[in-house]
């Protein structure tokens, strides 16, 4: 690789001190092509790419990535957890109540972690989740008709 290569999901794998296994690359791929999905849809997403693979790697995979901070795993109230590939930023979410759709929302103001608490009762604050809740465009429409 040179420096003007991006580094490929191998070594991002290898240079967050992760073995680079076909099933970890497929599933940093699925999750970073999709659109929050949830553990059956990164699941499905991983075995179209590399054949068979459990429910149970899956998850040990998912731990491993999240951990070493290669994906981010959102878990709103009341509702499965999700994983995207957007990392690094403390962005927040807008999740419609109707039919469970996800987007990012950028940060309201300044860096992270965006919002100041009231009282951070003496913790070393470094991250903020803020998730809106509402009912999307198309969940917008139909309530209306």
């Amino acid at each position: 690789m040179t420096a003007s290569q991006p580094p490929t999901t191998a070594d991002e794998l290898r240079g967050a001190g992760l073995r680079v296994t076909a099933a970890r690359v497929a599933l940093l791929e699925t999750v970073r092509h999709g659109d929050h999905l949830g553990v059956e849809a990164i699941a499905s997403g991983v075995r179209e790419r590399v054949g068979h693979i459990s429910l149970q790697a899956v998850y040990d995979a998912l731990h491993a990535l999240t951990t070493a901070g290669l994906i981010r795993r959102i878990e709103p109230a009341g509702s499965p957890a999700r994983f995207e590939g957007r990392v690094g930023d403390n962005h927040h979410h807008v999740l419609c109540r109707s039919c469970g759709a996800v987007a990012d929302v950028d940060c309201a103001v300044g860096d992270a972690p965006c919002l100041t608490a009231s009282d951070d009762h003496g913790f070393a604050i470094d991250e903020a989740e803020v998730i809106y809740w509402g009912l999307c465009p198309d969940c917008s429409t139909v309530s209306s008709s």
